[in-house]
């Protein structure tokens, strides 16, 4: 699993897991909502301000989003 894939796989764990809808997620951060959405799905690259902005919203170190998953949380292919 690519970095960007991870990322991906550890937004998406963390915003469900904080309950928020991808919409939500971008208006408490102040980014696109498409954005969001193309992140969560490894199809964009994110930038540290907005991994910084991310992280703030969801309540983790930003280093928290870049770890690779356990295993048993990885995203099925």
């Amino acid at each position: 699993m690519d970095l960007r894939q991870t990322f991906a796989t550890n937004l998406r764990r963390l915003r469900n897991d904080a309950s928020l809808s991808q919409e939500e997620l971008a208006l408490r951060a102040d980014v696109n909502r498409t954005y969001v959405s193309k992140l969560e799905t490894g199809a964009a690259y994110v930038g540290l301000e907005i991994l910084g902005k991310l992280a703030a919203v969801l309540q983790v170190e930003p280093a928290e989003m870049l770890r690779p998953p356990a295993r048993g949380q990885r995203r099925k292919r």
